[in-house]
């Protein structure tokens, strides 16, 4: 088989695998900073929707929906480390860049809320 050939057809599968393997990889690491995030007093934001956060939570946790994020970053302070979380990792993602576009330079994407619980 004509490897050009195959990556033409199936990149995009290698591509997904990648970004997978990064996000699992990323959000390990994260887990194993929490203790020293916290001593740092770190602030955990879960970008949930309201509905979804009040049914369930990581304790210690504040509430900004992502489509509130923009206007609510008075909120967040600069000086502390931001661990982000949402139901996925894929809002959170979104919020991080947010925030690293806004000036914030401590910013964790921690991938999903239940990971908090550890």
């Amino acid at each position: 088989m004509n490897f050009q050939h195959y990556f033409e057809q199936y990149w995009p599968f290698g591509a997904l695998a990648i970004w997978w393997g990064y996000k699992w990889w990323n959000s390990k690491r994260i887990v194993t900073m929490l203790p020293e995030l916290k001593n740092k007093g770190a602030l955990f934001v879960d970008v949930r929707s309201a509905g979804e956060f009040a049914s369930a939570c990581a304790p210690g946790t504040i509430n900004i929906p992502l489509p509130e994020l923009g206007s609510r970053l008075a909120e967040i302070p600069k000086s502390v480390p931001v661990v982000l979380c949402c139901a996925s990792g894929t809002r959170s993602g979104m919020a991080k860049l947010l925030l690293m576009k806004n000036g914030y330079r401590q910013v964790y994407n921690i991938g999903t809320w239940g990971k908090l619980l550890a």
